[in-house]
């Protein structure tokens, strides 16, 4: 029985000192094109992931993201990922959603399709985001649209901002330099 207990032993304390080996490049979302959204594509550069609904308070922010990602695409991807978890603010369908935000705010980032960023549903990359136990940096609570999670260029998570953290505010501003 002594070497049952040994590997036991073993095999707790593994579960509980040695990080996740996944990282945000092992995700791949549907994409509101219906194609797909692979994150190692995106190695770096900084990502801004964003969710996001078009009959909320805060969807004018769609236009600062654009200008976020029209100034500094070289070295920063904007991924939007529309959620109706709140209020019912995303009622409409991929194309609907893809419809208005190209032509109510030009929006040429890549877009999610409609994604669970909290509760049983909830979306794996957003699962991630969320819990320092998988990101292994910090642990974060969406309560609105429009939270941002920015990654640095080697998928590092290095914030979370709430809904009311503007896309150009000095708080992002400061990670883009």
């Amino acid at each position: 029985m002594k070497p049952i207990f040994i590997a036991a032993t073993i095999a707790i304390i593994t579960a509980f000192t040695l990080p996740t080996t996944q990282t945000v490049y092992s995700f791949k979302v549907p994409s509101i094109d219906g194609g797909e959204i692979d994150f190692s594509k995106y190695k770096g550069k900084k990502i801004l992931i964003v969710n996001t609904a078009s009959e909320c308070q805060f969807t004018y922010q769609y236009a600062a993201l654009q200008s976020l990602y029209n100034a500094h695409k070289n070295k920063l991807v904007v991924i939007g990922f529309p959620c109706n978890q709140f209020d019912n603010q995303e009622p409409g369908d991929e194309n609907t959603i893809q419809s208005f935000c190209k032509t109510r705010f030009g929006v040429t980032f890549p877009m999610s399709a409609k994604t669970m960023v909290k509760g049983d549903s909830i979306a794996p990359i957003y699962k991630w985001l969320c819990n320092k136990s998988e990101n292994g940096v910090l642990d974060a609570e969406i309560k609105w649209n429009f939270n941002k999670f920015l990654l640095d260029e080697n998928g590092k998570l290095l914030a979370h901002f709430a809904s009311n953290v503007k896309p150009e505010s000095k708080e992002i501003a400061a990670y883009l330099k």
